[in-house]
């Protein structure tokens, strides 16, 4: 029988990681702003496809694997890190030059494969994973202890990632952005940067 408390907590500890701001969320909430609701929905089940996939990891238990081949994890990091840069240098140029940070002609699927590359780049979801899982779940729980809280959070991050596109894209907030544009773009370069780097940074820390 499943423990509703432990799988209520478990859903907690994820939502509280997943809804904070972050590389994710932010350019997510950019795209929202500066290209409408449809791209960044599409962008957001990029991510939550990404998201996932992370969290099949972390409830295989390849997570606790990943987490302990130390020359994995650091070529992951670094990759992830000089992607989060790359980012960074599209919207510092974007703030630069005081134009939009993409083409409004992206189809579709591309805009998916965006957000799907940004969270697969991004091996620290596995801890998050891992902590939220392990809020509810207790050595003893089966494996349909373990299925429920994995697909309560997966729900929670496409749940998560719709409401950010969907708030964002509102007319005022498109508004919004439209005025403070090269303001806003240069803060989502600064926070890509820095999580960037941070993330390069913990791939050679012990």
């Amino acid at each position: 029988m499943i423990d509703l408390t432990a799988l209520i907590s478990s859903g907690l500890a994820f939502f509280i990681v997943a809804v904070s701001p972050g590389p994710a969320n932010i350019s997510n909430a950019t795209i929202a702003m500066s290209h409408g609701r449809r791209p960044s929905l599409t962008y957001g089940f990029g991510l939550s496809f990404g998201l996932m996939f992370w969290g099949l990891i972390a409830a295989s238990g390849m997570g606790a694997i990943l987490q302990s081949s130390l020359y994995l994890l650091m070529i992951l990091k670094i990759l992830g890190g000089m992607y989060l840069l790359w980012l960074a240098f599209l919207s510092g140029r974007s703030a630069w030059r005081c134009e939009p940070t993409a083409s409004t002609t992206i189809g579709d699927q591309k805009w998916f494969w965006r957000g799907l590359l940004l969270n697969l780049s991004n091996p620290k979801s596995v801890l998050a994973w891992l902590a939220a899982l392990s809020v509810g779940l207790n050595a003893d729980d089966g494996i349909r202890a373990l299925v429920a809280s994995t697909a309560l959070c997966i729900a929670l991050g496409f749940a998560i990632n719709a409401a950010y596109s969907t708030l964002f894209s509102v007319a005022g907030m498109m508004r919004g952005y439209n005025r403070f544009r090269r303001n806003i773009s240069g803060v989502v370069a600064g926070v890509f940067a820095a999580g960037g780097l941070g993330m390069i940074r913990s791939a050679f820390s012990k």
